[in-house]
């Protein structure tokens, strides 16, 4: 039995992938090296696979150049939305980073080899959490079906809005600080209250040198008190699994 693909049935399954690809690269969390380069390749064909029909119409002329431009185009747009789906999940280390900077930990980077860079203890350790919650709870699928969204709302001939564009990098950025504060804000008013309570010791009794005590009281209240700021931590993801479900689809021109 032999399968016949037109040449726009194929085009369509090209610039679907590239959009898919590119998005890969971005978005958490696929972005991850703990899946390989081919196996990002084939989720990508996969991920276009079911949107074909709806793209065929959509192809541009069967020449050299209109095909280069529409796969530019497409890898532009998959890269936007994996990086705005990124700005919102970067809360969840952005809360481990201020851990860490309140906490004494700052000092302790740790090189990460997934990432290829540098991280901090806490930093690290919450996005880790946030990706196995993200995948126990299924919220990945909802980043899937936000993204192939996008291929309804935003075809191939489509544009990306460059005013919402940066509308949503904005409040993006303002969602990204506000869910970090929540995240790590009662065990960073805890250690703030502690270095008050060090400063009033060692005005009171200057002969203890009760700053001394500062490390080694803040390193044990934040490993003694770090499950406060994880408790909220699965409930705040929901939060920005869906913020960043909408950002994508209305960014794509959705509802």
């Amino acid at each position: 039995m032999d399968l016949e693909l037109s040449s726009a049935t194929l085009l369509a399954l090209l610039l679907g992938s590239v959009r898919a690809a590119a998005w890969l690269i971005v978005c958490p969390p696929f972005q991850s090296r703990v899946i390989p380069g081919p196996l990002k390749a084939l989720l990508a064909v996969a991920l276009a696979l079911p949107m074909v029909p709806k793209l065929t119409p959509e192809v541009p002329a069967a020449q050299v150049a209109p095909i280069l431009v529409s796969a530019a185009e497409q890898a532009v747009v998959g890269v936007a939305l994996g990086f705005i789906t990124a700005l919102f999940f970067a809360a969840v280390q952005a809360a481990g980073d201020l851990i860490d900077l309140f906490g004494g930990f700052a000092l302790a980077f740790g090189f990460d080899p997934l990432a290829q860079t540098s991280t901090s203890v806490f930093g690290r350790f919450y996005n880790l959490i946030a990706v196995t919650l993200l995948f126990a709870t299924e919220g990945h699928q909802m980043v899937l079906r936000g993204f192939l969204e996008s291929y309804d709302t935003l075809p191939l001939t489509g544009t990306l809005s460059l005013s919402q564009l940066s509308e949503l990098l904005t409040t993006g950025l303002d969602d990204m600080f506000v869910s970090a504060l929540q995240m790590a804000g009662p065990l960073i008013a805890v250690l703030f209250l502690t270095d008050v309570a060090l400063g009033l010791l060692n005005r009171v009794a200057p002969a203890l040198n009760a700053f001394s005590l500062g490390f080694p009281a803040k390193i044990f209240l934040t490993l003694s008190i770090a499950g406060t700021a994880i408790a909220v931590l699965p409930r705040t993801l929901a939060g920005i699994v869906e913020t960043a479900v909408k950002a994508v689809v209305s960014i794509s021109g959705g509802g």
